[in-house]
Parts: structure tokens; sequence; C-alpha cells
């Protein structure tokens, strides 16, 4: 997997943060976290985000939201005891579609990235995204740098 582009590892390039603690049970024989643990927790944050952009309000019952695609980057080994911090944005956003990206970080380094796909659905169709979850999503969006 190819190195993440530098505003990537910097914290200060997404706009939801989340802080939680590792756990024993994150352990991998090694004593490092293990890549469960890795996609819980970045799961975990990426529910603060459809918090945020109020997925379930005014949404027909027949709407789905629902997650298309992981990719996990593991640039360095995680440690218990210790927080890390999780930090989100959204990504792009397309028609039926978004992407959230992450990355996390222990001891003020990045030890791994994020990019999920998530698709809107109605009536098991691509639908286009509401106007209102667009423009909640709009917030959210990373703080790339100007090319």
């Amino acid at each position: 997997m190819a190195k993440p582009e530098s505003w990537r590892l910097d914290a200060a390039s997404y706009p939801v943060t989340m802080v939680t603690n590792t756990r024993f049970q994150d352990l991998d024989i090694n004593g490092h976290l293990n890549n469960v643990s890795f996609a819980a927790l970045f799961e975990n944050a990426r529910v603060q985000i459809n918090l945020k952009a109020r997925l379930q309000e005014n949404r027909a019952p027949n709407e789905r939201t629902m997650v298309a695609n992981v990719t996990i980057n593991y640039l360095r080994e995680g440690q218990y005891p210790g927080d890390v911090t999780i930090c989100s944005g959204i990504g792009s956003i397309g028609n039926s579609s978004w992407s959230i990206i992450q990355a996390m970080f222990q001891n003020g380094l990045c030890i791994a990235t994020c990019d999920t796909v998530v698709v809107c659905r109605t009536d098991n169709e691509s639908k286009p995204l509401r106007a209102a979850l667009r423009a909640e999503l709009g917030v959210m969006l990373v703080q790339r740098p100007a090319a």
C-alpha cells in the first residue's frame, strides 16, 4: 500500500476528533493492538460522523446507508495501555455515496489511516443523497492543502 499523503498524517486536517482508550482485549500475541481492534476503533469514530450528519433525521423508512468498502493502512504498532486519538472527516461526496477518511494517532504519531465508502440506497437502488444530508456532510469535509 502506498504511503499516505503528508496531510493525512496531520490531525489538524480533520474536523472531527475522538479520544478513546485502548483495552487489554485489543492486544495480539505480540502485545500490540491487533488489526481487528484498529477496525473497531475506526468504526466507533465513524459512528460519530454519522451522528453529526444526522443520518436518521427526515429519512424515508425505505432509505438505508451501508458501508461498501473499508481500507485500513497500518503504519505503526499501537500500544496498550494508552489512549488513541481518531481524527475523521468527509473525503468526498458523490451522487449517492460519500467517503469518510480517518487517521489514528497515539503518542503524537499517526499509527493508521482508514478510508470508508458509504452508500445510500432507497428501495435497494442507488438514489441521490438528500440535500439536507449533503449539506451536513459538507460541513465535515477534510482540509486538504491547496494544489
